[in-house]
């Protein structure tokens, strides 16, 4: 059986969690993970390594690990998480920047209808022009609420008009402009209250995980001794069912030699048929409680483990001195590490963060938008005659230029543009913000009594597992002394029998009596192990015992 697959101090449960606080990976790649990109479910893990003669050989920390790796419910728990970590990345969705790029072209003609068109003097002239733009605008808004869009556009005209300065022309213009919120919404407050919910929300969905990974652990414990119990249970059935069949042969035997009259059988013969169904139906609970084990472990995943039976190593007998708990200490344990407080915790620092932003909602929204242009023009220049006896105009090349001479006098900034303005929107009513405010100081006296109805419940389940754990000891002095005056009652019994002082009733009701003890004991060694799990559970400690971490995974 190996077992260097896993670290010797302890089980480690790594799971693909973030700090509420965390920033540096919260991206698509940094949330990724290779569980979520694959397409399938994956075969149980380690199975294999506790094979041993043909059978799955677990203790308790083997069952409890082969659970966290295996359990369907711990992994459909995780996508929860998994889910809530790309609605925290949806949040960044209104500072991401966004680069637009759009080109268009036209070309428009049309008869000439008049020389003042430059298309010369017959009414057959066609007027003839050509448009060619280009756009590229990048915008972006900041956690300070300042929006700024920067565009650049160049166009290019062409036409057959001789009255244009510049044929073909390039007009390029540099447009800068910012938008800054000055009542609501400014500040970094109002526009990032909704990543910092999504954090605490991403925190939130993380203690619920951990606190859904401990109960599964608690469930793979009981049901770990509820196979110990039920295996136990049939060993005792066994065994009673061994005494009563010997006693039915011992009175057989003294019917035969007419010892007996032949009416005094049937009472052991009786018992001997009710234990064997006692065997039966102790030999089908063993099977359920197996059954429900190697869900538990995911065994039931793979037809080859389905079919092994199961060696459980751990015994249900306490080892060295009980464990004795301070019900108050283990309140004031559990109150500050159960990681459903961490969740009720969040939840109102949600509603408070909620509640700030919907007052910012009721206030007039006031801004300021400023700009800055810049202008640039190139192209082939043309100067144009006029004649002075015909009227005719003519036109002359003087220079030529292009894109380039457009951008370069556009970047010299000799053609400035500027202005600002102020806008103010004062809604006379606001009932959508008021109505915002009124569910956020809701959520908020829900969550007030949700905290105060968790506070109440794990006091009530400290209380409980301190209480089961009290009992479970004082009943396992008491089973003890049970099952050793129930052995020595047999044995008085026996002894009275085979003297012939009592008839073989006294010794089947002992016998009876002695299998009730022995199950009574082991229930409560088993009721014992199981309250320890519980006091761990209660006080958020589960965890600790079996070594396991919830970690932040290597990306």
């Amino acid at each position: 059986m190996k077992r260097s697959l896993f670290p010797a101090p302890g089980l480690f449960l790594l799971l693909a969690l973030l700090p509420a606080g965390a920033q540096t990976a919260e991206s698509y790649r940094g949330l990724l993970t290779q569980k979520v990109l694959s397409d399938r479910v994956p075969a149980p893990e380690h199975l294999r390594d506790y094979l041993a003669d043909g059978k799955l050989r677990l203790g308790l920390h083997d069952a409890v690990l082969l659970t966290l790796e295996n359990d369907s419910n711990v992994r459909i728990e995780e996508t929860q998480v998994e889910a809530q970590k790309f609605s925290l990345l949806r949040t960044y969705q209104p500072f991401d920047p966004l680069l637009q790029g759009v080109f268009s072209l036209s070309r428009f003609s049309s008869p000439g209808f008049s020389q003042l068109q430059g298309v010369g003097a017959s009414g057959a002239a066609i007027l003839d022009s050509l448009t060619q733009s280009g756009q590229m605008n990048y915008s972006q808004t900041f956690p300070t609420g300042t929006n700024i869009v920067v565009g650049l556009t160049s166009a290019r005209f062409s036409t057959n008009n001789a009255f244009y300065y510049f044929n073909p022309s390039y007009n390029s213009t540099l447009n800068l402009q910012f938008t800054q919120p000055l009542l609501r919404n400014r500040g970094a407050f109002a526009n990032r209250a909704t990543l910092v919910i999504a954090r605490r929300t991403l925190h939130q969905s993380q203690a619920g995980f951990q606190a859904q990974v401990s109960d599964t652990i608690l469930q793979a414990v009981n049901q770990y001794w509820a196979v110990v119990q039920a295996r136990g249970n049939l060993a005792v059935q066994r065994k009673s069912l061994e005494a009563a069949d010997a006693s039915y042969q011992h009175d057989k035997r003294a019917l035969e030699l007419g010892a007996l009259p032949p009416l005094d059988i049937y009472r052991s013969e009786s018992e001997v048929a009710s234990r064997r169904v006692q065997v039966i139906q102790s030999e089908y609970a063993l099977k359920q409680s197996e059954d429900a084990l190697r869900l538990t472990i995911g065994a039931d995943q793979d037809d080859y483990f389905r079919a092994l039976d199961l060696d459980l190593t751990e015994k249900p007998e306490p080892e060295g001195e009980l464990r004795t708990i301070d019900a108050a200490a283990a309140l004031q344990e559990a109150l500050a590490r159960r990681p459903e407080f961490v969740a009720v915790r969040d939840a109102l620092a949600n509603d408070d963060t909620s509640i700030r932003l919907a007052h910012n909602h009721l206030e007039p929204d006031l801004s300021l938008t400023g700009f800055y242009q810049s202008n640039g023009l190139g192209g082939n220049q043309y100067t144009l005659n006029s004649n002075p006896t015909t009227g005719e105009i003519t036109s002359e090349l003087i220079s030529r230029g292009g894109l380039a001479s457009s951008l370069n006098q556009l970047f010299g900034f000799g053609f400035p543009g500027y202005g600002a303005t102020l806008t103010l929107n004062l809604p006379v009513k606001n009932r959508a913000a008021q109505a915002d405010l009124g569910s956020a100081l809701t959520t908020r006296h829900r969550d007030l009594y949700s905290a105060q109805q968790v506070r109440e419940q794990v006091m009530l389940e400290v209380s409980n597992a301190v209480h089961q754990l009290e009992q479970a000891k004082l009943t396992l002095a008491a089973g003890k002394t049970a099952l050793d005056l129930a052995q020595k009652t047999l044995a008085a019994e026996q002894r009275k029998y085979e003297l012939g002082a009592e008839p073989i009733f006294f010794v089947l009701d002992a016998q009876t009596k002695l299998a009730q003890a022995e199950s009574d004991l082991l229930q409560t060694e088993v009721q014992y192990q199981a309250a320890l799990a519980s006091v761990d559970h209660a006080t958020g400690g589960l965890l600790e015992p079996y070594r396991v971490q919830i970690a932040e995974l290597g990306r």
